[in-house]
């Protein structure tokens, strides 16, 4: 017997319109393939590196030694969940670069990860403020579930891009597939354009 006027649980309604086939999450899901890597601080580094060469690298310290930035997004995963107003704390990649000094004229990056992720990305959705290596989230250091110590934050793409347990940066001349793209997800990941799998 269903009672007069009962018309289910209805999700509640984001302020703002959200990219196509998502819905408005009010926690924060835990989505992970394999072991959660446990990576201490004083262990913990940092590097920009092409081809086989270590250019630059950061202690944890030295990395809070750097500009930082407090962010303020919304955050999209490919499993269609939205996150509004999420707040982080970071150092942008435009930072590292600009204070590793070098000319970089390759046109992507591989973001590699304790654990051994790794997912690709264009240089130009992790340059001009777009990407961050980010270590709080909504005022509170980030659990290892979601990636602390630190991870990639590039929020105008799907949540796979903003790798967990980032520890560096590989500049490269051709994209090339990281851990979910081989496994057929987008190359690039735009969630408006809803770029989930390879063919969208």
């Amino acid at each position: 017997m269903v009672s007069r006027g009962f018309f289910g649980l209805r999700r509640p309604q984001p302020s703002r319109p959200l990219p196509p086939g998502q819905y408005w999450e009010q926690g924060f899901p835990v989505l992970t393939a394999g072991v959660t890597p446990q990576i201490s601080l004083k262990e913990w580094r940092f590097s920009i590196t092409r081809d086989n060469d270590e250019l630059k690298t950061w202690t944890w310290d030295e990395m809070l030694a750097l500009p930082q930035s407090d962010i303020t997004v919304d955050i999209h995963c490919v499993t269609k969940w939205s996150i509004l107003d999420s707040r982080w704390r970071g150092v942008s990649i435009d930072t590292f670069l600009e204070a590793s000094g070098l000319d970089v004229p390759e046109q992507f990056v591989m973001a590699y990860c304790y654990g051994g992720y790794t997912t690709n990305l264009p240089m130009a959705d992790v340059r001009q403020g777009k990407a961050y290596v980010a270590w709080e989230f909504n005022g509170e250091p980030l659990e290892p579930r979601h990636g602390g110590p630190a991870r990639l934050l590039v929020p105008h793409l799907y949540f796979w891009k903003s790798a967990k347990w980032v520890r560096g940066l590989r500049l490269i001349d051709k994209d090339a597939p990281g851990f979910w793209e081989q496994a057929g997800y987008h190359m690039r990941g735009d969630p408006w354009n809803e770029e989930r799998y390879w063919g969208d």
